[in-house]
C-alpha cells in the first residue's frame, strides 16, 4: 500500500542528520534562515528538524496556540518522533512549553530564547500599532544589540508582513492567544529540563523574564549572553551553540 500523501502542515523546512531529534520552533517573524548556523552545528550529532509552522496559512479563526499545538502533535505523530528536544524562540518557545505540559512523555528537553508566555514587549504585533516604515524599522532594531543586524531586507520583510491585511490579522490573533495562555499556572509542574539562553540586552523579553521563568521552573537553568539582544542564535551563534550542545550532551 502506498504511503498517504503527506499533509501540508506535516511538511518540514529542514530534516537533516541522524540521532536524537531536535526540533527548532521559530516565532512570529522567524524562519528557517535564523536557525542556519544552529543546524550546521548540530546535524553531525542529532537529527535536526525545522517544522513548517503555518502561522499565516490557517484560517484566521484558527490562528491560536491551541490549534498550533494540535498541528505540532500531528507533526510528531506523522514523523514518529519521541524523546524530542524542542528549541524555541518567541511564540515557538511558548508552544514548546505548552506541548511539554500536555504531552510530557514526548519531550526530553526544552531550550528557550526570548520566549513568549510571561511578558513580551512587541508592539508591532498589536492591532492598533502604527505600522509605518519608520516605526517598524525601530521595532526591528530593538530586537538586536548590534543594530547592523536590522538589515534593510529584514526590515522590509517585517514591514510587508505586518502591512499585509491577512497576515496582520493572523499576527494580532496569535499575539492575543499568546497573552491569554497562562503558562505560569503549570510551569512549576514540568519535570522537563529547560535551558534558558538569553540575551542580556534583550529589550523584547528582558533578562528579568528569563529569571521569572527560572523561578517558576523546577528544572530550569539560565545562561545569559552579553552584548546580545532578543535573538542569540543570530547575534552570537558560536556561544549560543556552545551552551546548547553542553545542555544536550549533559
Amino acid at each position: 500500500m502506498n504511503k498517504p500523501v503527506e499533509p501540508l502542515y506535516n511538511q518540514v523546512y529542514v530534516d537533516t542528520g541522524d540521532g536524537q531529534p531536535v526540533v527548532l520552533l521559530h516565532g512570529l517573524f522567524g524562519n528557517v534562515a535564523m536557525w542556519r548556523q544552529t543546524i550546521q552545528a548540530l546535524q553531525d550529532s542529532y537529527r535536526v528538524i525545522v517544522p513548517r509552522l503555518p502561522l499565516f496559512e490557517v484560517p484566521v479563526h484558527l490562528a491560536n496556540l491551541d490549534y498550533l499545538l494540535e498541528i505540532l502533535h500531528d507533526f510528531l505523530d506523522w514523523h514518529q518522533l519521541t524523546d524530542v528536544t524542542f528549541v524555541g524562540t518567541d511564540i515557538g518557545g511558548q508552544i514548546a512549553l505548552c506541548y511539554a505540559h500536555l504531552h510530557p512523555e514526548r519531550v526530553k528537553r526544552i531550550v528557550l530564547s526570548g520566549s513568549s508566555g510571561l511578558f513580551e514587549n512587541l508592539p508591532v504585533a498589536e492591532k492598533d500599532y502604527d505600522k509605518d516604515f519608520n516605526s517598524v524599522h525601530q521595532q526591528v532594531k530593538e530586537a538586536f544589540y548590534r543594530k547592523d543586524f536590522a538589515t534593510p531586507n529584514l526590515v522590509d520583510k517585517v514591514y510587508k508582513t505586518v502591512n499585509t491585511f491577512s497576515k496582520g490579522l493572523h499576527i494580532t490573533s496569535l499575539a492575543r492567544s499568546s497573552r491569554k495562555a497562562d503558562i505560569s499556572r503549570f510551569l512549576h509542574k514540568l519535570d522537563t529540563p529547560v535551558l534558558l539562553i538569553w540575551g542580556l540586552q534583550d529589550k523584547i523579553t528582558p533578562p528579568e523574564v528569563a529569571l521569572h521563568f527560572h523561578d517558576l521552573l523546577r528544572f530550569g537553568t539560565v545562561q545569559f549572553i552579553d552584548a546580545c539582544g532578543h535573538l542569540p542564535m543570530i547575534e552570537n551563534p558560536a556561544l549560543y551553540v556552545k551552551h546548547l550542545r553542553s545542555f544536550l550532551e549533559a
